[in-house]
């Protein structure tokens, strides 16, 4: 007989893994399943603002983060027409820079010190559906279908799914609960350097018409620099690396930096990068991180959503735990609503300011002459608010 568990959780990302730790540590019985073999690389700006390292220190998950990662004071943000501010977070406020493997890797392990099992290089098909007397109107998610080259296709039952699991999620896709809009269209390019100077304890955005170019210093003495543009500018450079490059050789400052730097390994390139979904889930089913809907990361937000939606996805599960109701996912949806849409409503304003030249312009001329406005939205974007509550 299969062993139906409390919990079964698409997806050992930082979603995933918060999710498990709150729920096992709840008493739940709980399995984590990833298809990848940790720990892995994955593409990301590698900071974590700071209302997200206050949300982990509130979860008591930030021990091995502040422990090995890069403090960070605040941003330099660059634009058109020669604009360069400084915007320090406020006293005691820190960001951090930590590699996203290596993260992830230490979620992971608080998952599992928790109680949490975990299995590895299995690849999740499609959600476990049981029909209810009404038929496909009354359908439940029961669990997961899952495959791997040992054990081949089999049924992992549980009583609560969720689905944390990307934004190319293969639940949320295959239910329709997500898909990719038609604007904005826009990739990510990520690679690692060695030999960038003019480092410092501050995390950077260039931004640029219909682009923006973050650089984050980390412990090994690699930068990470992550480039957000259009497929078609990314299709007209022909490789992710030409592109990369062009974004820096365009910028003397940027281009006198990096001119001794040396590329660590092939970037990355992730892509399009926006995802929207209709819903939190169906019955029996909650979304969480990345398939819960993914944003441009140019706020440094994908980390904070992931986390606080984690927590918010974990207390669906246990209530449907506790009561036995199905339709968790609209209560999910509605915390989520309370928790996010402010910051969604600005993320959107700086994603159309990007997008239109004459906006970047305004916005540098701007910037020149009021630079403590500038300085108050990058606490904004940080979640300095959040981090001084914590």
């Amino acid at each position: 007989m299969r062993t139906q568990w409390d919990v079964v959780i698409a997806g050992a990302g930082p979603a995933g893994s918060i999710a498990a730790t709150i729920l096992a540590r709840a008493g739940a019985r709980v399995l984590l399943v990833d298809r990848a073999r940790f720990p892995r690389d994955k593409l990301c700006g590698d900071s974590l603002n700071p209302g997200t390292l206050a949300q982990l220190r509130r979860l008591h998950l930030s021990s091995s983060i502040e422990t090995h990662s890069v403090p960070i004071e605040g941003m330099l943000v660059t634009g058109p027409r020669g604009v360069r501010i400084e915007g320090r977070y406020p006293a005691s406020v820190r960001g951090c820079i930590a590699m996203r493997r290596d993260l992830d890797y230490w979620l992971l392990g608080e998952a599992l010190g928790a109680g949490a099992q975990f299995e590895e290089q299995v690849t999740v098909r499609r959600a476990r559906l049981e029909q209810g007397a009404r038929g496909a109107s009354s359908s439940r998610v029961t669990g997961l279908m899952v495959a791997s080259s040992q054990s081949g296709e089999r049924a992992i039952p549980s009583r609560v799914t969720i689905a944390a699991d990307g934004r190319r999620s293969a639940v949320a896709f295959e239910l329709g609960l997500a898909r990719h809009p038609t604007w904005p269209r826009r990739w990510a390019v990520g690679a690692y350097f060695d030999g960038v100077s003019g480092m410092s304890s501050l995390g950077e955005m260039h931004i640029r018409a219909g682009a923006y170019l973050g650089i984050a210093p980390l412990a090994n003495g690699l930068t990470n620099a992550c480039l957000v543009t259009s497929g078609s500018t990314l299709g007209r450079m022909r490789s992710p690396e030409r592109a990369l490059r062009a974004m820096i050789d365009r910028d003397p400052p940027l281009r006198e930096r990096f001119a001794g730097a040396r590329l660590v390994a092939r970037p990355a390139v992730l892509g399009p990068l926006a995802v929207d979904v209709q819903s939190c889930g169906v019955p029996g089913l909650l979304l969480a991180g990345d398939a819960a809907g993914f944003v441009d990361p140019m706020t440094g937000d994908g980390l904070r959503f992931a986390v606080r939606g984690a927590e918010l996805a974990a207390q669906a599960a246990l209530e449907m735990l506790a009561t036995g109701r199905p339709d968790a996912h609209v209560t999910l949806a509605q915390r989520r609503h309370e928790a996010f849409a402010w910051k969604w409503r600005f993320n959107r304003t700086l994603r159309r300011i990007v997008d239109s030249p004459a906006a970047i312009n305004a916005a540098a001329f701007g910037a020149s002459i009021a630079p403590a406005l500038l300085r108050s939205l990058i606490a904004v974007a940080g979640d300095c608010a959040d981090s001084a509550e914590a």
